[in-house]
């Protein structure tokens, strides 16, 4: 006779890391506490002393040495590779058991552009699914800057399995022309929360048809270029509607039609006819390469009220996608990538602590490590989509 054995130590939960590098990071990171992003641990990594102490994750690593003195890297990309080579077995330590870790940061500084494809590659190497969701500058902040952060971009491209960039530009365009300097970078930390929520998302929630990790990693597991979309409505025809806003989200780059692959999740109120969902995966099966992998997810709660959101994540977008045994093997993870020469950034037009994601950088120099505490549970109070989204 079989028996079923228990095991009193399994663990079905996903441990999923978010690393905030730099300036912009730690931003998007302390963004995403205070919106309530849950089941994740948050790490924040910079050579900037006095940014990380207003850094409110669970971890903190300081990358800043006697040369440095904690004052960042100076928007010098090949400063944050430095730093990170020498703090490597800190970051490799705070990465340890990670099943998925997200990378943010704003290309373009120092420790963001630098430091990233270091980060990435140390959670990759140690096996775990890396997903990098990083901004692109916006065009007021110089053309060094632009072509610091494209040579970080293919930098990072490189040490991660999918790679989501957010181009800052598109969010001003769908701003108020009256903004403020600090609310444009706060919409970018919103952008990056919507990037990594919109994944976290689907392994977290309380599903009636559960995306699980797996379903997650054989969509991006060495996917390359990928791209995420977010769409809400209400009233007739609620589901297809949103489906549409969320493959013609304005955050696209390009568009989804020659993804390989596709996580959708279709989440609504209980009164969600299976008819409504089903046209809403069709639409967006319609929309990407016939042969694609499609693996979708259904959400159901009246916490919703008459509303039904849709999240889309494409992916498998590159020619030629890397295939690869083990992350990275015949790489030295003691060595830095190839960085842009140094940036010296243009004047801005504008100064003070507004200009947030310019200040790429920490405090201690020890790894801090977090305190336990109680996973929360999904709530779809916490899921608003940002205005700009809609």
């Amino acid at each position: 006779m079989s028996e079923i054995a228990q095991n009193d130590n399994f663990n079905d939960k996903t441990n999923i890391k978010v690393v905030g590098v730099g300036g912009a990071g730690g931003n998007a990171v302390n963004r995403m506490i205070a919106e309530g992003l849950q089941n994740v641990e948050f790490v924040a990594i910079n050579t900037d002393a006095k940014d990380l102490l207003r850094s409110d994750a669970d971890v903190k690593i300081s990358l800043s040495d006697a040369n440095s003195r904690g004052l960042g890297a100076g928007a010098d990309p090949e400063k944050g590779a430095k730093a990170a080579q020498d703090h490597q077995s800190d970051i490799e330590e705070v990465l340890k058991g990670a099943d998925m870790v997200f990378v943010t940061a704003g290309e373009g500084g120092g420790t963001g552009t630098g430091a990233s494809p270091l980060v990435a590659r140390a959670a990759r190497q140690q096996g775990a699914l890396t997903i990098a969701v990083v901004t692109r500058p916006f065009t007021f902040e110089g053309p060094r800057r632009s072509a610091s952060a494209e040579s970080g971009i293919e930098n990072l491209r490189k040490e991660v399995d999918a790679l989501i960039v957010i181009p800052n530009d598109r969010l001003l365009d769908l701003s108020d022309r009256t903004v403020s300097v600090m609310d444009a970078f706060k919409t970018a930390d919103t952008a990056l929360l919507a990037g990594v929520q919109g994944i976290t998302d689907l392994i977290t929630m309380n599903s009636y048809i559960h995306v699980d990790f797996s379903d997650v990693t054989a969509i991006l597991k060495d996917a390359g270029t990928a791209l995420f979309g977010i769409g809400a409505a209400r009233g007739e025809d609620r589901a297809t509607q949103a489906a549409e806003i969320a493959i013609s989200s304005p955050l696209l780059e390009e568009s989804i039609e020659g993804a390989h692959g596709a996580l959708i999740n279709v989440a609504g109120p209980t009164d969600l006819s299976m008819q409504e969902a089903s046209a809403a995966a069709q639409l967006v099966q319609d929309a990407i390469h016939p042969e694609a992998q499609i693996i979708w997810g259904l959400a159901l709660d009246d916490a919703y009220g008459d509303e039904v959101r849709v999240t889309v994540i494409a992916a498998g977008f590159d020619p030629t996608p890397k295939k690869e045994e083990t992350p990275a093997p015949t790489v030295d993870s003691t060595a830095a990538p190839a960085v842009a020469a140094p940036v010296q950034e243009p004047q801005q037009p504008v100064t003070g602590p507004s200009v947030q994601a310019e200040s790429d950088e920490t405090s201690e120099h020890d790894v801090v490590l977090p305190d336990s505490g109680d996973d929360g549970t999904s709530d779809p109070g916490y899921l608003d989509i940002p205005d700009f989204l809609r």
